[in-house]
């Protein structure tokens, strides 16, 4: 919110800097400088010899390489909670590797075993029972949805009984994908850690890449505030910008006589 009050009011100064100069469409140049500043973060500036736009650039280089280094962590975390789920949890069910979508691992880390799929080996489809695996707590809600009674099974034949059913089979983990940390109490304590490591490094690299907009936005209103104003009053126009650790940031305006 600090950022986007920021950006905000810089916007608002720029707005007010167009409106007191010359009443005249601007020229095509003038734009020059934004634009690239809006490309690449202190070009505009070293365009127009402001040493600032170093600044700008330093960031830029700066911020990239922290996301990169983000990214990286974020996905060498991954790689651990997934090497973890299929060596402890899954490999009795499933000696091949299948991977999937990062919400199967979020239930792997809620739930200590996924429980069966279909409970019946003949012909029949008996979901699972048991509510603290994670096949039974969705059948569970497939119940408590479609069921008058959860605990009082309808005809098998009637609409609702298959309604439950379809629910069910729509979001119970299948038999490619049954997992259990029984005996392994362990094991799934450490495979929750990584989960919640690479959580953060992600959180951490979508800021970088909120910093990075804000550094391209700052750059560009800089080089279009001093290209308007230098155009408007025929001289030198500066407008100094800083991200600092306090809220908001800071603004200095300088004209040349």
């Amino acid at each position: 919110m600090k950022l986007a009050a920021s950006v905000a009011g810089i916007a608002t100064v720029a707005a007010a800097s167009i409106a007191a100069a010359q009443q005249q469409e601007p020229s095509p140049s003038i734009f020059v400088r934004p634009l690239a500043s809006l490309l690449v973060p202190g070009t505009g500036q070293l365009l127009a010899h402001q040493d600032r736009g170093a600044v700008y650039l330093a960031a830029e280089v700066y911020l990239v390489s922290r996301f990169l280094q983000l990214d990286h962590e974020a996905l060498a975390e991954a790689r651990r909670f997934q090497n973890l789920a299929f060596d402890v949890a899954r490999r009795s069910f499933d000696p091949m590797r299948r991977d999937t979508i990062f919400e199967y691992y979020e239930q792997m880390e809620r739930f200590a075993e996924s429980g069966s799929y279909d409970g019946d080996p003949g012909p029949a489809f008996v979901p699972e029972l048991d509510p603290q695996t994670y096949n039974g707590a969705v059948w569970l809600l497939a119940r408590r949805t479609f069921w008058e009674d959860p605990n009082v099974s309808p005809d098998p034949t009637s609409p609702q009984y298959w309604r439950a059913v379809q629910f069910y089979q729509a979001r119970a983990v299948g038999p490619n994908f049954l997992w259990s940390w029984r005996d392994h109490s362990l094991e799934h304590e450490v495979f929750r850690d990584y989960i919640k490591q690479s959580d953060t490094a992600f959180r951490r690299a979508q800021n970088q890449i909120g910093l990075l907009l804000a550094n391209h936005v700052l750059s560009a209103v800089d080089a279009l505030i001093s290209a308007r104003m230098s155009a408007a009053a025929g001289r030198t126009a500066q407008l100094q910008t800083m991200l600092g650790p306090g809220p908001g940031a800071q603004f200095q305006f300088s004209l040349s006589f």
